[in-house]
């Protein structure tokens, strides 16, 4: 990931978690979902402004549901807004993001813990 991105985007999106040294994640899934959004930025797909008003309404709306936004669901909110923008962009359709979420839930079910995950063409069926 690059530093010059990772930069523009905390500075972009103030609510991103951070320390004095850039953003900081829970979990490494968080840092790829973090990595997709610059790629995607950068490539794009989608400006700043555009991905903070939707995050906001991401986060406005899981709160009215209930998130007690502790900080903790964050990057749930990231990955939601994410996976909204690429279909509302015509770059994957739900349904697609649907089927690559249901494989790699399979393929974590069955991936010994500390072991890499790895998609096969069974996890798909």
């Amino acid at each position: 990931m690059s530093s010059t991105l990772a930069a523009a985007a905390t500075a972009a999106i103030p609510s991103i978690p951070r320390d004095d040294d850039g953003p900081v994640f829970r979990a490494p899934w968080e840092a790829h979902a973090f990595a997709m959004v610059l790629t995607l930025h950068d490539r794009g797909v989608f400006t700043w402004p555009e991905w903070a008003s939707a995050l906001a309404d991401e986060i406005k709306r899981a709160q009215a549901a209930g998130d007690p936004d502790t900080g903790e669901t964050y990057y749930l909110h990231w990955l939601a807004t994410l996976e909204k923008l690429v279909a509302s962009k015509g770059v994957a359709s739900t349904e697609t993001l649907n089927r690559y979420r249901d494989a790699w839930d399979h393929a974590a079910d069955r991936t010994p813990h500390g072991k890499p995950i790895e998609l096969t063409p069974e996890d798909f069926g």
